[in-house]
């Protein structure tokens, strides 16, 4: 997975397709890659900004409206001929809620990761816990072999972090989920005394894995 760390990267926008947005009257999205989308959003869109640009009051005093400022105070926008670059890690908080029922695992809290959002790897993440294989464990390990993107802000000092994870291909995930529980429940039953005799639920989980 690429880390995509809104404290570094700058996100980078067609003008012209940004000034439609904005006078469209629609709702619109800003994904991270740049691109602008309309609604209906489909469930792969890892967005930056969501929302409507009401038009300008004919009544208002002030009818001009900088594009600089438009999204909002917390994104910083520079003017650079035919792109208009933002910087978004100030819209972090509107930013989760944009994504999170969309992200494949949440890693904003303190709490740590507690559920998947595929039903699959749900599935899997919680069988695996009856053999002390932690939800974090799966996620480093997608986070390092799967293509996909987390996106967070993080910086060194003093150490911050907050994420949402998102993978494109869930089928490549599954199966490297289960190979990767299966491996070390079958090691775990065949050498770790604590897994000598299994409990119901440790049985359960042991054959959905086919490990036993």
């Amino acid at each position: 997975m690429k880390k995509f760390n809104l404290f570094k990267e700058i996100i980078v926008v067609e003008r012209s397709s940004l000034l439609h947005a904005l006078n469209s009257s629609k709702k619109f999205a800003i994904s991270y890659n740049g691109t602008i989308v309309y609604e209906p959003f489909t469930g792969d869109l890892i967005s930056i900004y969501e929302g409507t640009i009401p038009p300008v009051s004919p009544l208002s005093t002030n009818l001009a409206r900088p594009i600089t400022e438009i999204l909002g105070k917390e994104y910083r926008i520079v003017e650079d001929g035919n792109r208009i670059l933002i910087k978004a890690s100030g819209a972090w908080q509107n930013i989760i809620s944009f994504n999170q029922r969309r992200a494949l695992y949440d890693d904003t809290s303190g709490d740590g990761i507690a559920e998947f959002s595929d039903k699959t790897l749900e599935t899997i993440g919680w069988h695996a816990t009856e053999f002390h294989i932690k939800y974090r464990e799966l996620v480093d390990l997608f986070e390092k072999e799967c293509e996909g993107i987390l996106l967070c802000i993080e910086q060194e000092e003093p150490y911050q972090f907050s994420g949402l994870g998102f993978l494109f291909d869930m089928e490549v995930a599954q199966k490297l989920g289960f190979k990767y529980c299966a491996d070390i429940i079958k090691d775990k039953i065949a050498n770790d005394d604590e897994f000598a005799t299994l409990s119901d639920d440790e049985k359960e989980a042991a054959e959905f894995f086919k490990a036993i």
